[in-house]
């Protein structure tokens, strides 16, 4: 039987048909690739999502809980951003030390008046280890979709807690009712002649703060 018989058969068998018409038992589909990674630990699935996302060119800082606000102080004054926006929801106690003009996003705010902000710190739903994926369900820390597509520098918190180790997993805790953006690295295409170019399609620069507790 060639590879391409061999195929079509499983198909069919998967299907419950056979090409005389007659039904098949139905045989189960394996969904065991699901699962196949789950005997990482928190600190190698960790490991794995700073190591993926460092290769989209995300620069990525772990942190302690105590030191996240002065890192994200830090962070945005090293981007020089004179007017920072961020989502209704995100903790006060995040933004406490930036020294710049900090704004929550509001109803009324436009794409005009969003490209004013050099930078938008947001939360995260989750973030996927394998993929170096950082998913965004427009929760109240993470605010509406244009909120990270038109700032040219994002600064991204995720907590030890939302890290999984595949895009199953992920899948398996995100809604599928609410709208989702999943960003892997900074925004980047290339032309025709294969020039990578950044910024195009959201922001240049992404920032990934990292909370553990150790």
């Amino acid at each position: 039987m060639s590879d391409r018989e061999q195929v079509l058969d499983r198909i069919r068998q998967a299907l419950g048909s056979r090409p005389d018409g007659e039904a098949n038992p139905v045989h189960p589909v394996s969904r065991t690739y699901a699962h196949q990674h789950g005997d990482r630990t928190p600190a190698e699935t960790m490991a794995l999502l700073v190591q993926t996302l460092e290769e989209y060119k995300a620069t990525v800082h772990r942190t302690i809980p105590a030191r996240a606000a002065e890192l994200v102080a830090r962070l945005v004054a090293e981007r020089e951003s004179a007017y920072v926006i961020v989502p209704p929801g995100l903790p006060d106690d995040l933004l406490k030390l930036v020294g710049c003009r900090i704004e929550r996003e509001s109803a009324d705010l436009t794409a005009r008046r969003l490209d004013t902000f050099g930078s938008v710190v947001t939360g995260c739903a989750l973030a996927i280890a394998e993929t170096g994926t950082i998913v965004l369900d427009a929760e109240p820390d993470q605010g509406s979709r244009k909120l990270t597509l038109v700032p040219d520098h994002h600064l991204c918190i995720v907590y030890e807690q939302q890290i999984v180790g595949s895009v199953p997993q992920a899948i398996a805790r995100l809604s599928p009712t609410r709208p989702m953006t999943w960003i892997s690295g900074p925004s980047a295409s290339s032309d025709i002649e294969l020039n990578r170019v950044e910024g195009v399609h959201g922001p240049r620069h992404l920032d990934v703060l990292v909370v553990a507790e150790t």
